[in-house]
């Protein structure tokens, strides 16, 4: 278990460092330059106007990474993790009833993945509202 959570702890936080620093790049800078004219700088400068842009910005592909990490848990059922696949796994053993118990865990899956990318739509509907067109 120690294994498994230290390799997606690291693939985690490496694709979530990789978004974050695009986001930053992308920013406009003509945006940083009028915020320094204003007079904010250092540790202000970043925690008042860029890492607020940046987290808005790379929600939709953050939203993507945590879509694949509960996709890549079924992975994790080979090092013996108890998840939704390898219950199913212990499940169709005990039973025989194949098509029952993975169609099971795939609607469980299913389910938390609609769940999980209804409240992040929500929350990039929320915090993206100024990059939607105006009627």
């Amino acid at each position: 278990m120690n294994c498994t959570l230290l390799a997606f702890s690291l693939n985690t936080c490496a694709n979530t460092t990789e978004i974050f620093a695009g986001a930053i790049r992308s920013m406009n800078h003509g945006e940083v330059e009028t915020t320094k004219t204003y007079g904010l700088r250092g540790w202000k400068l970043y925690a008042y106007i860029i890492m607020p842009s940046a987290l808005r910005r790379s929600l939709p592909y953050y939203s993507n990474e945590v879509i694949l990490m509960l996709h890549s848990t079924t992975v994790a059922f080979t090092a013996t993790m108890p998840d939704v696949l390898k219950v199913a796994r212990d499940a169709n053993s005990a039973t025989f009833l194949t098509f029952q118990s993975f169609g099971i865990a795939a609607l469980i899956y299913l389910c938390m993945t609609f769940v999980l990318v209804g409240l992040l739509r929500l929350a990039e509907r929320r915090w993206l509202a100024f990059l939607r067109p105006t009627h």
